[in-house]
């Protein structure tokens, strides 16, 4: 019997179940999934219009050209097609953990435990997502490569999305679980 309503094994205490911790956790993390999943996607059947920006921010055609940052572009379309496909394999392995975590999670929560496989395997997939937009993007593109200073081809904004998405979902994945009172 519940404190609150007096009722016990309602459908009304069915739906609060829903509105538990790791339930928040799973959903957040089949969010990123599909996210990861659909970026993936997006950049195996459009090819050519991502492979553009990763040129161009490698290339650093389209910043201020500062003599003293410019000896860090890349201008081999070689190389430049080395990192987009490398930056698609690593999309594609995130997009995979994070479906996994969604699954374990969606295992745990039908019986009611073994969360700690399927936290482990999110913060995996959600650190891999910190790791492509943060380090990825921040750090290589926005300062190495001086992405910042494009008009054109600056991906920070769309980047900052992604890793205050990954950031919150880690967030409440290791929030603790366990049961509270209440008064």
């Amino acid at each position: 019997m519940t404190a609150d309503t007096g009722r016990t094994g309602t459908s009304y205490d069915r739906l609060l179940r829903w509105g538990t911790l790791p339930v928040a956790a799973a959903v957040l993390t089949g969010t990123v999934a599909l996210s990861m999943v659909l970026v993936a996607f997006g950049n195996i059947t459009n090819f050519g219009t991502n492979q553009q920006f990763v040129q161009h921010v490698l290339a650093m055609d389209t910043t201020f050209k500062d003599p003293q940052l410019m000896w860090r572009a890349i201008t081999s379309p070689a190389l430049q097609n080395a990192a987009y496909v490398a930056i698609i394999v690593w999309e594609v392995l995130t997009a995979a953990v994070l479906v996994l975590a969604t699954w374990l999670w969606a295992g745990a929560l039908r019986r009611r435990g073994a969360l700690d496989r399927a936290r482990r395997a999110s913060s995996l997939g959600l650190v891999m997502v910190l790791l492509l937009f943060g380090a990825g993007f921040f750090g290589i593109g926005g300062e190495w490569f001086a992405m910042w200073q494009s008009s054109d081809w600056n991906g920070l904004d769309s980047a900052l999305r992604y890793v205050v998405l990954a950031a919150f979902a880690l967030v409440v994945v290791h929030l603790p679980a366990g049961p509270r009172r209440s008064d």
